[in-house]
């Protein structure tokens, strides 16, 4: 991940390694690389939510990791409210409190952006949502501090051994995930009507008014279903990705490298951005000398993809 002080993290959060991380051979490589993809798939599923909001709702949400973030973490507070129910039955409505919190947080953000910034370019819009995202990051250090916090994963253990890697559950989850929502996503923008309503909204908001679109209630409906699916998310994968919730929300970076990879436009290549910044990721924690440089990653796909869209106008200039 892009956070933490081990530079192994993320190998004993998702895989168990049998070998020695600090021997730098083929094993350790491939080992990494499988680890890497693990992480990716996390890194898509936040992508293909921030191309799913882009291609909406006009905005790119940045706060959207951490409305899940923020619900999920705010529910370790509401389990003792449960004491007297069944320990599995109090997660459960754990999750709920997170689902319905970062839904609740999300639509509200999304109801502003539509009732006051309706009529704003897509990057004032998008500019509001880093300023959500701020103040989230605050709130959650103010309530949570920089210490680990229990978050419990709600998947536990390998999903299946393959030689001396274990592949977690909460990593196969995710993969899964990313591809369910771009799936169901599909289905229902391309064979619904609501679907066609939100096409309509997106390619032609004002007409769409004209014509009688409920634009307000669709738009902020978005909004609160992406809140809702990143609390869950967010609660599945419990506190392996970062032992802190400020940690936690920074995930909006690799997952932006993610979207980025697909223009925040096409939701395979936004998966496959996220699985390859996640393996380049893992392969860097095969080299402990230069370990370090995996916090760089996303960065550096940002930066190339951001110079690779502009290359027209650049190489025009040059002309």
């Amino acid at each position: 991940m892009i956070t933490g002080g081990d530079s192994h993290v993320v190998a004993r959060d998702h895989f168990h390694l049998f070998a020695d991380p600090q021997e730098d051979h083929p094993l350790n490589v491939i080992a990494a690389l499988i680890i890497g993809l693990s992480s990716g798939a996390l890194y898509a599923l936040v992508g293909v939510g921030l191309t799913l909001m882009s291609v909406l709702t006009r905005v790119i949400n940045f706060s959207l990791i951490a409305f899940g973030v923020f619900g999920a973490y705010l529910s370790i507070h509401a389990i003792p409210l449960f004491g007297s129910l069944p320990l599995d039955t109090a997660a459960v409505l754990a999750v709920v409190v997170a689902v319905v919190v970062a839904a609740v947080l999300s639509g509200l953000l999304g109801w502003i952006e539509a009732t006051w910034l309706s009529e704003a370019t897509a990057t004032a819009r998008s500019a509001v949502t880093v300023a959500s995202l701020l103040m989230l990051i605050s709130f959650s250090f103010i309530l949570f501090g920089s210490q680990p916090q229990p978050l419990r994963p709600l998947l536990i253990g390998p999903a299946f051994v393959a030689g001396e890697i274990a592949v977690t559950k909460v990593g196969v989850a995710m993969l899964v995930a990313a591809i369910v929502v771009a799936l169901a996503t599909w289905v229902v923008v391309r064979k619904t009507p609501i679907g066609i309503r939100l096409r309509a909204i997106s390619d032609r908001q004002t007409a769409a008014e004209l014509l009688g679109v409920n634009v307000k209630s669709l738009q902020v409906g978005v909004w609160v279903v992406m809140g809702a699916v990143m609390g869950l998310c967010v609660s599945i994968i419990g506190n392996t990705a970062a032992a802190d919730a400020t940690s936690m929300i920074t995930l909006v970076i690799p997952g932006a490298a993610a979207a980025l990879v697909g223009a925040f436009k096409s939701l395979p290549l936004t998966i496959i951005g996220g699985l390859l910044v996640g393996a380049s990721q893992g392969v860097l924690t095969a080299f402990p000398s230069i370990v370090i440089l995996r916090n760089w990653v996303p960065i550096v796909v940002i930066v190339l993809f951001l110079l690779w869209n502009q290359r027209k106008e650049v190489w025009d200039v040059a002309r």
